[in-house]
């Protein structure tokens, strides 16, 4: 089995400046202070993205409503951001239901509530 590799690219831009987020103000703020910050790192690395797009939603290809995004970044890569003491399956599942919901391939789940930055990278492979 090939590992799918198109995405590291940017999830790895996107990753690091979410490191140098979370080294730098640590834990215990709220998600909005954390995705602000992510704005700042991402421009500064000169990454492409948009913060708290309105994006639609579709089911079974008709388009059924619309939601915010914490990030799109290069128009491919959907980043949500929590800042929770631990992760569980519901957060998993929530970034994969996204990522069918918007037609996106690649999602990367960030938490900032934990004593280190957790993250995790999803990746669709085929539609439900």
């Amino acid at each position: 089995m090939l590992l799918d590799t198109r995405f590291n690219k940017v999830t790895e831009k996107v990753i690091g400046c979410a490191m140098g987020v979370h080294k730098l103000m640590g834990t215990g703020f709220q998600e909005v202070i954390y995705q602000r910050s992510l704005a700042v790192e991402l421009e500064q690395a000169g990454v492409v993205f948009g913060r708290e797009l309105e994006m639609p939603i579709f089911y079974k290809g008709v388009e059924v409503g619309s939601r915010r995004v914490d990030f799109l970044v290069e128009e491919t890569v959907l980043v949500e951001l929590k800042a929770l003491h631990e992760l569980n399956a519901m957060h998993y599942a929530q970034i994969i239901n996204y990522l069918e919901a918007y037609r996106l391939e690649v999602g990367l789940l960030n938490n900032f509530g934990e004593p280190s930055l957790k993250f995790k990278r999803f990746l669709k492979t085929h539609s439900r």
